[in-house]
């Protein structure tokens, strides 16, 4: 067992013994929470890290699907194949793929009564595109040239170049023309207070602590057993577990590491999702060390993943060798990187990276050394930076781990290596684009890294254009095969998402899940149709 095994053996046992101690010190509800189970069998309080900034879709919430207050024209299933949602069907599309006609579904409401048509869709869509809406995201459609409403109940989206994966985005969620028409969308009320067709209503917000919804009476999909849901936030991962031990949470998303403790819980499943969810190193272009090929490929052999997937993960997770999961069928074989710092070292050597008496090496007097940021309270970061850094200091670059905010990280990072997540299992283009395109070098967290490709940039744009299943294959196996020869960061691990919750619900499911979770994602992926167990 090496040291770096030890350390987090013991820091999670530390940690286990800690939040027993927090337990017996505390009981439901001592604290304000939300009580629990309290409330009866049909009542679901959930403890997640994170909440969004904005409810509205026209913002981006929601636009990977799952979201509990409203429906796309299009949703993922368990196997994260599309089916019909608003949408009657999977669209027709043309031959030249730039034309997607969707038939929609009839007597759907949104939660105030108004009937839903397709007014709504373009509404939505139009919207989000509009110059003065601050929608991050709104690259995801750069492709949609126009859309209308032919008649109620569909509507036709036409395309400026074909898109491949066009049909995976419509499971983004449609807003209420009539409810956020008519204020400002990047500031009204629509952002804290929707209305949407889908299972629940938002009942309450209070930032920093917990969102309420209530089961939707007039759901096109039928009223959710489940009625009432509370989503606690709770973005300290110690503390959301000390409150689902002591029974103010049924539910809570957990590092592997703190859910192992509840392996003896009596009431009480363990849940792993796969994900997409990767953590990598960026390894900025414009530093005069990470911008080194010979530095980044080094790193690239110096890591130990399998030892991060062992220890920091305990087993949760899946080695990474690009964004795309060794499991997925894009994955490009052949490009899987093996732990070998002998060969790492002698790489360095023949780029004339040399070591020094201090241990780090150097060349023309700029010594191998740069800072890592990871964001505060974020354990799963700390430990893969904290793991990296040894690694990279066994082969002689001195790397300085950092924690800040994101506040911090974001003035950090055009120059200083991040700790960064990412990743959305549903196609390629998804991840691969954002994250190696060089028009989105420096572009917020996309291409966070600044990486500069030009084989790569032409080949993204093959694989978002074809149509044909054999071109896209090849291209993004093309890609992955240069970023292999061409790292722009250290792909680390894949991580599973694990959660811990109250046994008392039937159809509990999960899906293989992006890197956003929690509040869509996660084993309530699709609460609306759970039964509550007799």
């Amino acid at each position: 067992m090496t040291a770096r095994t030890r350390r987090t053996r013991i820091a999670a046992t530390a940690a286990a013994a800690a939040l027993m101690a927090a337990a017996a010190c505390s009981a439901p509800g001592e604290d304000g929470g939300e009580g629990g189970d309290g409330d009866g069998n049909d009542s679901l309080v959930i403890g997640i890290a994170t909440e969004p900034e904005t409810l509205s879709p026209l913002l981006g919430y929601g636009k990977d699907g799952n979201s509990k207050i409203f429906d796309g024209l299009l949703r993922h299933d368990a196997e994260l194949e599309l089916q019909p949602a608003l949408a009657t069907s999977l669209p027709e599309v043309s031959d030249d793929g730039l034309t997607y006609t969707f038939t929609l579904r009839e007597g759907v409401e949104f939660s105030d009564g108004r009937p839903f048509t397709a007014r709504d869709v373009v509404f939505t869509y139009e919207t989000i595109l509009d110059d003065a809406t601050n929608n991050a995201a709104k690259g995801d459609l750069d492709a949609v040239e126009s859309v209308r409403a032919d008649g109620d109940h569909t509507v036709v989206f036409t395309l400026d170049h074909p898109y491949a994966p066009f049909a995976d985005r419509t499971v983004l969620p449609i807003a209420s023309a009539e409810a956020a028409g008519g204020q400002d969308v990047n500031t009204g009320p629509y952002n804290t207070e929707p209305v949407g067709t889908g299972p629940y209503v938002v009942t309450g917000w209070t930032r920093g602590e917990r969102l309420t919804f209530e089961a939707n009476p007039g759901y096109w999909g039928g009223e959710p057993e489940v009625k009432r849901l509370t989503m606690a936030v709770i973005a300290d991962d110690d503390v959301r577990a000390t409150r689902l031990r002591s029974g103010d949470l049924d539910a809570a998303v957990l590092p592997p590491s703190l859910a192992a403790t509840f392996a003896d819980e009596e009431g009480l499943d363990t849940l792993h999702a796969e994900s997409g969810d990767f953590r990598a190193v960026t390894l900025p272009s414009d530093h005069p060390v990470t911008g080194d090929r010979a530095i980044r490929r080094a790193l690239d052999i110096a890591v130990d993943r399998r030892l991060m997937v062992d220890s920091i993960l305990e087993g949760a997770g899946h080695v990474a060798h690009g964004p795309l999961p060794t499991a997925s069928p894009w994955f490009a074989e052949g490009t899987e990187r093996a732990h070998d710092p002998e060969a790492a070292g002698r790489l360095l050597d023949e780029a004339g990276w040399q070591e020094a008496e201090d241990g780090t090496r150097a060349r023309d007097g700029q010594r191998a050394a740069f800072t890592l940021w990871y964001p505060a309270g974020d354990r799963l970061r700390q430990e893969h930076a904290l793991a990296y850094a040894e690694d990279a200091g066994a082969v002689g670059i001195d790397i300085t781990v950092e924690s800040g905010p994101w506040e911090v990280i974001d003035e950090e990072m055009a120059t200083d290596a991040v700790l960064a997540g990412g990743g959305n299992p549903a196609d390629p283009d998804f991840d691969l684009y954002t994250l190696l395109n060089s028009a989105l070098a420096g572009d917020g967290y996309h291409n966070m890294g600044r990486y500069r490709n030009p084989a790569v940039d032409e080949l993204l744009e093959t694989g978002r254009r074809s149509g044909d299943r054999g071109e896209r294959e090849a291209a993004y196996d093309a890609v992955q095969r240069e970023l292999a020869e061409d790292p722009g960061y250290t792909f680390l691990t894949h991580i599973d998402h694990v959660y811990v919750m109250a046994d008392g619900w039937e159809n509990v499911t999960t899906q293989v899940e992006p890197h956003d979770h929690g509040l869509g994602h996660g084993p309530w992926w699709n609460v609306e149709d759970w039964r509550v167990r007799p």
